[in-house]
């Protein structure tokens, strides 16, 4: 395979505490910001996305929103409702019918679900500094990005290569949750 898939796993940004329900949560303010650090350093890295699947949760909406608007991509996101409760396997089966055409997918979902996905997907060979700052936790706008050795078809735990990891912050100094 001359160009290698990539999946991004995105948590999304910070969300009020209180909504009319979970489902419908909203982002904070912080949130907001944070969700537009998130795609600029994204495009920074030169990851660009060729498709998306987006929890259909407010706060993921609206995290892709903005995220994808700060990295300059024009790609429609796959709306999942599935995805809100969705465990590991779940999305790791919805990330494998992925059309092989397709270069890079970002999945924007929930914790625990994403940030222990990124951990079962990691090979262990990857950037040692990402991996470090992968175990350290997985707070709102953290982004593992990966590197797969083989087809979307025969994406599995342990399979991918983390090659950067980044936490989107409008505030640097911020490492709250």
């Amino acid at each position: 395979m001359n160009n290698p898939h990539r999946l991004v796993v995105v948590r999304h940004a910070k969300a009020e505490t209180y909504g009319p329900s979970d489902f419908e949560r909203e982002l904070a303010p912080r949130g907001r910001a944070d969700a537009a650090a998130a795609g600029a350093w994204l495009a920074e890295q030169g990851v660009v996305a060729d498709a998306a699947l987006v929890s259909a949760a407010t706060r993921t909406r609206q995290t892709w929103e903005i995220l994808s608007e700060a990295a300059g991509w024009s790609v429609e996101a796959d709306l999942d409702r599935s995805l809100y409760g969705a465990d590991e396997d779940t999305v790791l089966d919805l990330v494998a019918s992925t059309d092989e055409a397709v270069g890079t997918v970002v999945v924007i979902g929930h914790n625990p679900t994403i940030g222990m996905l990124a951990q079962l997907l990691d090979d262990g060979a990857g950037a040692p500094d990402a991996v470090d700052r992968l175990m350290r936790g997985y707070p709102t706008s953290a982004m593992a990005v990966f590197e797969l050795p083989s087809t979307w078809e025969r994406l599995a735990m342990g399979r991918a290569r983390l090659t950067l990891f980044n936490v989107g912050r409008a505030d640097p100094d911020d490492e709250g949750d």
